[in-house]
Formats: structure tokens, sequence, C-alpha cells
């Protein structure tokens, strides 16, 4: 058992999260433009890079909690304390080009750590792993949710397909929260299904937890894609005041830049963490990737979790 660090509210580190494709990138870069604070790119991604983190995570969603974190605390805490581990990198690689980024990750993890950096984790492959982190490193959690459809046909223009036997994989997440969806999952699991079906599980499995998430812990940040897409200016300075951020000049303008982009096409969205964007035509996106009777299924798989994020309205 490990106790929480005991920090101060200004050198808690940062945990973004919540589901992929809900902005999670945009949120954590413009918060990561606050003094003293350092970015942490998805150390739970299956395919991270082994010098930021020596952990191994084999599923997709790993779930880290108090009956497995002996294969997990020591290396995250390494992660949060900017300790690059320069000789698993290299052993991990033999490809020149990523042995040199080693070296400049590490040169840079080492200027966060002696400049004492409060560290900003973004990733939202952690999602299911977020209490624990929090109850270990003490971290200000901020969850991002987006609406459905949005998720559904961004995963749509992507193609995006998921594993289930990720989560069957875990025994310990569906016993502790998915076994509700058991059935369902094994089903998909067992043969592949439609894309915007698939998206519509996935949907439901990430903001069910969310929804566990709202009621044990009503002290963290739970933040709509679309609230913020819509004011992103005093939605952020919200999100930096509850966080103990200075939100400096620099911070607005960077905002304004990568929300009000008018040339942010769609072409230009499909790149991967392309972060200019406007971010108020983002919202409904959806309207064109899905078609009508993909909406109309994708709502009635979603509807009864949806309803405790968005009103009939806002189909």
């Amino acid at each position: 058992m490990h106790n929480p660090e005991s920090l101060s509210n200004e050198k808690k580190p940062i945990l973004v999260t919540g589901s992929h494709r809900s902005g999670t990138t945009w949120a954590g870069r413009m918060i990561a433009t606050a003094p003293a604070l350092a970015y942490i790119h998805e150390p739970f991604h299956v395919n991270h890079d082994p010098g930021m983190c020596k952990a191994q995570f084999d599923c997709w969603f790993t779930y880290v909690c108090e009956e497995n974190e002996k294969e997990y605390y020591r290396h995250i805490k390494n992660t949060l304390e900017f300790r690059y581990n320069l000789i698993h990198k290299f052993k991990s690689t033999r490809n020149p080009k990523n042995i040199l980024a080693g070296a400049a990750k590490y040169v840079q993890f080492t200027g966060y750590r002696m400049a004492h950096a409060r560290p900003l984790l973004k990733d939202p492959i952690a999602l299911f792993s977020a209490e624990w982190i929090a109850s270990r490193f003490n971290t200000d959690n901020v969850i991002m949710i987006r609406h459905p459809a949005a998720f559904a046909g961004s995963l749509k223009e992507k193609n995006w397909t998921h594993p289930f036997s990720h989560f069957i994989n875990q025994p310990l997440l569906m016993k502790h929260h998915l076994h509700p969806f058991e059935k369902e999952i094994k089903a998909f699991a067992d043969e592949e299904k439609d894309i915007v079906d698939q998206a519509g599980l996935l949907w439901n499995l990430i903001h069910y937890m969310i929804l566990k998430y709202k009621k044990a812990h009503p002290g963290w940040l739970f933040l709509r894609h679309e609230d913020l897409s819509r004011n992103p200016l005093d939605g952020f300075r919200s999100v930096f005041q509850k966080l103990h951020l200075d939100f400096s000049k620099k911070t607005e303008d960077t905002i304004k830049k990568h929300a009000f982009s008018p040339n942010a096409n769609d072409n230009a969205q499909k790149r991967v963490h392309h972060l200019k964007r406007n971010s108020l035509a983002n919202i409904h996106t959806w309207k064109n990737r899905l078609t009508d009777a993909e909406i109309k299924r994708l709502k009635a798989r979603v509807g009864e979790i949806s309803k405790a994020f968005y009103s009939e309205d806002e189909w």
C-alpha cells in the first residue's frame, strides 16, 4: 500500500483523460501552456515510448488497481518524476532515429525534473485507471466527455475498430466495473461488428465508468468537449483557476490560435493530433459522417447512459 504524494495544489500532478477522440490532446496541450507545467504523452498506450515508462501495457485501457499495482506503481512514479529510462529505450530499439529521439527526450525530462516542473499526464487510455492514479499520486483529474455521435463519427472517419477481447482479458476490470456488460462485450469479442455498433458499445463502457467517477469524485473536473468548443477562452480560464494555474497572455493567444482557425477544414482534421481547429464548427461534424440510420441505431444503443450527459435536443 502506497500513500499519495503530499504536495501543494501548485505541485500536484494533473491527469487529463476521458474517451479518446474527446479532445484530450487539445485540452492537455492548452493546459500545458501554463508556466512550470510539463506535458507527458500517453504512457498507458500499448505502443508508448519505453524510455518514458518501463511498464508493459498489453491491453488497450489497462486497468490498474490495488490488487495488481505492483506491476506498475514504480514505473508510473518514475514517469511522473520525469525519470526517463534511456538504457531501456536503447534496449528496445535499434533504429538510429529512435535512439536519437530517446536521447533528446532524456535531456528534456531531466530538464523538467531539475526545474521541479508540475507533470501533466495526458492519456485517454488511462481512463479506467484514473481512480488508482489519483489515489496513489494525488492527481488533479480532468475527464473529457464527448457526444456519442461525435465519438462514433470520428471512429468511423478514421476506421478505428476496437479489440473487445482486451476487456475480457482483464478479469479485475470485468469484476470491479464492467460486469453488467459482460455478455455484450463477449459477443463483440467473438465476432467483429459494424464500426458504429462498436463505437456505441465502447462509448457506453467508457461513459459508464465516467458516471461512476462523477458520483464518487465530485471534486474532479468533468468537461464536455462541446462546452469547451463553444467558449474555449472562458472554458479554459475556468479550468486553469480550478487547477491553480496562471492563465497568461501566452495561454490566451495559444487558445485563440488553436480554437479559432477558420481554415481548419475537414481535411486538416484528418491529421493525427492536429490541433488547429474551428472549435465551434467541429461540434457537429458527426452529422456529415454518420447516416440517419447509423445515428438512429447508435442512439438506441447508448440512450440510457447518454441521457446523463446529453439532452434530446443535442441529437
